[in-house]
């Protein structure tokens, strides 16, 4: 196990660990967000510091440089302080020791003068093969860009098909159906190579980590046969000594009095408990000689706020430039309170400020005095202040707009009469008078709105088009245009409980869904496999012809059992139609041609797979009667030659 310990840098806890490899140290945070990883490569590292045993501080300091700075250059400096207790001093020395070994079993490798460069890699020192090992890592793409390495994790597919159920079955009823002539290796890197997204998205899955939370808050105490119990992990423990440096302080300097089970049952019990979850402390609550005394601790107090703040947001700096200490006193609520007023508020603020504090920023700091831009000045201007700005702008008066728009149909209307003739249009229109009205001028309004019924038998036979507006024909159109659209309305509106599954029982329907789903998997295979031009996989295509063969044969025997279902569910209406007549002697009306399900909705629901299984099949034996024809043909031109 390489070494490793509890460290803090800038005042941030987290872990100092050394590789596997002993080909670098770093440091990662704590908790997430508090800040970035750092990784110091052991062949950077000039030179190693320690404090002494005497010291109560056990800190390391490490220089370190690249091998490509300039000569004059200062090193990088960092320092880390060792924060396990009594265990800090010998995980220091552990630490500084392996490097230390490192470090001059590097040096002792490295050779005086640079040899002549050989064929392979004999001429490169060990400091160099630790640098391109270093630098190849460095340079390496992000694992979850790299599709080989998907495709090869193996732990990483089975935490995928342990997490979908579905995908499991589709899985292994492929693998059981698969061609023979089609390794299993083989077979499940075609089958993870079209689904390389959904192992990848499942990978950034895995490698979500929780943030920080409000962990007081989430601590629930249970009763057990007359008893408190709280269960907590480590992992809340430091989360806990990270929002809460008091707590830590207190654990620090009363552990070795107290064993950790006496602290922590002592701790969440007392009043410094309730004060840090923001809860009022009353006088029966239980009291606790050590801890009460750190109950006059403002965490608060000494914060460590290194941002600046622009003067315009500063209210401390207005109140100090522009006091109100002079006439009437602000309103109540707008005075200052103690601490003891409304503690929840103050308790959720000063740890919504702690934990926001170790979010990276979208953005940079607005509020900086300091190289504000310009749109960031722009906000910060009062605007009501501002006068109202003259206009500038040029006003375009336009006497007749009318013109503008009507010009260009005027034009167009007039070309278009200019082409009709006026003498066809005039017997069109003395044809039209002499057949609607009679010669002496009178005629019913009726006969012109609707015509009579002879003109409806001779419109009957005519195109809706054509039928005028008002005849009993158009009427009729017209009727069963509404009934059928309510009969469209009221079939949507008709609820049926086996209209999801289509009429099939949910055991064939999965059966159905599965096939499916493995029929697209071996049709995409072969194509894969048909499309390549290799010769060498021409023994795959046939096996994986013969599997859609079968995948077609499967889908027929659905198909059958489907029907066989329904056959049963028709017998059972029939039967109770003849019990019915048998008792009551009447016959009851039994629409079989509304049970759904069977033959027919397998083919329709699988129409298109069958479809795709008929071309591939098709291309396929063609594909194979051409290349034997070729064959045939150079065979024959060979013994013809002989």
């Amino acid at each position: 196990m390489s070494p490793s310990g509890a460290a803090s840098y800038k005042k941030k806890d987290g872990t100092l660990a050394i590789s596997a490899d002993e080909k670098s140290v770093s440091w990662s945070p704590a908790v997430a967000g508090a800040g970035n990883m750092i990784t110091i490569p052991v062949m950077n590292i000039t030179n190693l510091q320690q404090t002494p045993a005497s010291n109560p501080k056990v800190m390391l300091k490490i220089f370190a440089q690249t091998p490509d700075a300039p000569p004059n250059s200062t090193p990088d400096q960092y320092v880390f302080q060792f924060t396990a207790g009594a265990d800090a001093r010998p995980q220091a020395d552990v630490i500084k020791d392996t490097l230390s070994a490192r470090i001059n079993s590097a040096k002792s490798a490295t050779p005086t003068q640079t040899p002549a460069p050989r064929a392979g890699s004999e001429g490169l020192s060990a400091a160099m093969a630790i640098a391109n090992a270093v630098t190849s890592a460095g340079t390496s793409k992000d694992p979850l860009d790299d599709e080989n390495k998907l495709r090869s994790n193996i732990e990483l597919q089975q935490s995928l098909l342990r997490s979908d159920s579905n995908l499991q079955r589709m899985f292994f009823e492929a693998l059981h159906t698969k061609p023979e002539a089609l390794s299993s290796g083989s077979f499940v890197s075609q089958f993870w190579s079209t689904r390389l997204h959904l192992l990848r998205a499942h990978a950034i899955e895995q490698a979500q980590i929780r943030g920080s939370y409000n962990v007081l808050s989430s601590l629930r105490p249970r009763v057990e046969d007359n008893v408190t119990r709280l269960n907590i992990s480590k992992e809340q423990i430091q989360l806990i000594f990270s929002q809460h440096p008091l707590v830590k302080r207190v654990y620090d300097e009363n552990v070795p009095k107290l064993s950790e089970q006496q602290f922590w049952s002592r701790f969440f019990q007392s009043r410094l408990f309730k004060k840090l979850r923001g809860e009022r402390i009353t006088e029966a609550d239980a009291t606790d000689t050590v801890l009460d005394k750190y109950l006059r601790t403002d965490e608060g107090a000494k914060a460590d706020r290194d941002t600046n703040i622009h003067h315009f947001l500063d209210l401390a700096g207005n109140e100090l430039n522009h006091s109100q200490r002079r006439g009437n006193r602000p309103d109540l609520d707008m005075r200052p309170s103690g601490v003891d007023k409304v503690p929840i508020i103050r308790t959720l603020n000063s740890l919504s400020e702690k934990i926001m504090a170790n979010v990276a920023p979208a953005d940079g700091d607005m509020s900086a005095p300091i190289g504000i831009n310009e749109e960031a000045w722009e906000k910060l201007q009062l605007q009501d202040l501002r006068g109202e700005e003259a206009q500038s702008r040029i006003t375009l008066n336009i006497r007749d707009q009318s013109r503008f728009f009507t010009h260009g149909q005027e034009e167009d209307k007039t070309k278009q009469f200019a082409k009709q003739d006026p003498d066809q249009l005039l017997q069109t229109l003395r044809a039209e008078i002499n057949q609607s009205l009679p010669s002496q001028g009178n005629t019913q309004l009726r006969k012109l709105v609707d015509p009579g019924d002879d003109e409806d038998e001779e419109m009957e036979d005519a195109p809706a088009s054509r039928r005028p507006v008002g005849s009993s024909a158009a009427l009729h159109d017209a009727f069963s245009q509404l009934l059928e659209a309510l009969r469209v309305r009221c079939a949507q509106m008709t609820e049926r409980a086996a209209s999801e599954t289509y009429g099939l029982s949910m055991a064939l329907f999965d059966r159905l869904t599965l096939t499916h789903a493995t029929t697209t998997e071996f049709l995409h295979q072969f194509w894969q496999a048909f499309l390549s031009g290799n010769p060498d996989r021409a023994g795959e295509v046939a096996s994986l012809a013969e599997s859609l063969q079968r995948a077609s044969e499967r889908i027929k025997a659905v198909a059958n059992d489907a029907e066989a279902e329904r056959k049963v569910e028709v017998d059972r209406l029939k039967k109770q139609a003849r019990d019915m007549y048998e008792s009551t002697g009447r016959k009851l009306r039994v629409n079989l041609e509304g049970v759904e399900g069977g033959q027919k909705v397998v083919n329709q629901l699988l129409g298109p797979t069958l479809h795709a299984l008929e071309v591939a099949s098709t291309r396929y034996q063609k594909e194979l009667a051409e290349q034997k024809s070729k064959e045939a043909a150079i065979a024959s031109q060979e013994m013809a030659g002989t």
